[in-house]
């Protein structure tokens, strides 16, 4: 039963990965797909921990969906700032956001 779940979680974490290595230029889905890369990782923890009878992958998931609220707060309003500036999502234009 452990297996299938892991497998599962294995199957959430590289459809993730692809996310994010083929659709680089949308900064929507790249964020997305770090979320549910972290979620993955988070839930392979939690039923690790729960087949050996431990609490540190609880504790572990605690940290890591504590790291991902932070990064989707990061991530958003950094998209927010260039929409501002470039009026666009794409993650072609992020060179803007730098100041000379």
């Amino acid at each position: 039963m452990i297996l299938n779940q892991i497998f599962l979680n294995f199957f959430f974490y590289f459809f993730a990965l692809s996310t994010i290595l083929l659709k680089r230029k949308d900064f929507i889905s790249v964020l997305i797909g770090i979320e549910l890369l972290l979620l993955s990782l988070n839930l392979n923890f939690i039923f690790v921990s729960h087949y050996i009878n431990d609490i540190t992958g609880y504790i572990f998931s605690l940290f890591i969906l504590a790291v991902a609220a932070a990064e989707s707060s990061v991530g958003l309003s950094i998209l927010l700032l260039s929409y501002k500036q470039v009026h666009t999502v794409s993650l072609n234009n992020t060179n803007i956001l730098i100041r000379d």
